[in-house]
């Protein structure tokens, strides 16, 4: 299950869970909408509560960040998994956005604030 909450140029996506296909699919309609009327964006992602994903999301993972490779700016993802950091590590290899992993939620979220504002 994923909870998602948008603002005018930040997704906050947090993962409960399994991260099924349906969940993917959610977040991808969402990220579609917000780029082409608003142009890229900022993404937060809090994987901590995070059990499982698909290899089904996987796979779309991949497929959704080539084709989205200009469309974020700065992606914070909260996470304690070694194998989620390096799996958001490689994904970082078909984006051009600034990437970093943090395992506290308000230092990610003060790392996107300070950038929004320019600092």
């Amino acid at each position: 299950m994923i909870v998602i909450d948008h603002h005018s140029n930040r997704v906050d996506v947090t993962v409960f869970g399994e991260f099924s296909m349906a969940d993917y699919k959610e977040f991808e309609q969402l990220i579609n909408f917000k780029v082409k009327f608003e142009g890229p964006v900022d993404l937060y992602f809090d994987l901590r509560q995070m059990a499982d994903f698909t290899i089904d999301v996987a796979w779309e993972e991949l497929v959704f960040s080539r084709s989205h490779a200009n469309d974020f700016n700065r992606i914070a993802v909260v996470t304690d998994s070694q194998w989620v950091t390096w799996s958001a590590w490689l994904s970082q290899i078909f984006v051009r956005a600034e990437m970093r992993i943090f395992d506290d939620e308000v230092e990610a979220k003060s790392w996107l604030s300070a950038v929004e504002g320019g600092a």
